[in-house]
């Protein structure tokens, strides 16, 4: 499912990060751990394509997604990998359901308006459909942002610090949410985490070393 492979990421020539390598089976749940500092936020972007190694290479079902164009990137990034951040990066101009039907349309997806309607529905935010950003709380915001993410089925699920800024009740609810929604989909899950509420929830761990 996801593969590394002798990975290194060059900022400058004093700033070199290398990465253990790392294979990953479809349908498992792990964390990233790891300091400031210790690469894991480039980590991530290497992961979803978003930066590209200086040596090394990162395999998601086989692909090699360093080889791909940035056109096919995209659209491979659409259709296999969810991303849920700590705030929702939704377009404030548009609805939540016009934000769901963006996902699909960028990913070269046909629209799908009973697949959005049943995320929506799995996640109890049917009733928020028709309303914009702006209109929606902290808690309901993280929920659309994982209906965003999973509303293609993707493959895989990465979430990065999605519970740091959420009080005990909201970040359950929304570890929760992720776990089911992986398992729902049968999706890899791997959550970026300083938040020991959510280590205590998942087992296995890739820590980086500073």
């Amino acid at each position: 499912m996801i593969k590394i492979q002798s990975l290194q990421y060059s900022y400058n020539k004093e700033l070199n990060l290398s990465f253990r390598d790392w294979t990953v089976t479809q349908g498992e749940q792990w964390l990233m751990l790891g300091e400031s500092g210790s690469g894991k936020t480039t980590l991530l972007h290497l992961l979803t394509g978003l930066l590209k190694p200086s040596h090394g290479e990162v395999y998601i079902n086989q692909t090699a997604i360093c080889q791909l164009s940035n056109t096919k990137m995209d659209h491979f990034r659409g259709a296999h990998i969810g991303l849920i951040f700590q705030r929702a990066h939704l377009i404030k101009s548009l609805t939540v359901l016009q934000n769901l039907l963006l996902a699909q349309s960028l990913a070269g997806l046909p629209v799908n308006n009973k697949r959005v309607e049943d995320v929506l529905n799995s996640l109890n935010i049917a009733d928020k459909k028709a309303n914009y950003p702006s209109q929606l709380s902290q808690g309901q915001l993280q929920r659309v942002s994982i209906a965003r993410a999973v509303v293609n089925k993707p493959s895989l699920l990465i979430a990065d610090e999605p519970t740091s800024s959420l009080d005990d009740r909201n970040a359950r609810a929304v570890l929760d949410l992720l776990i089911t929604q992986a398992e729902q989909n049968n999706a890899t899950l791997l959550i970026a985490t300083h938040d020991k509420r959510v280590q205590e929830r998942i087992e296995r761990a890739y820590i980086l070393q500073s």
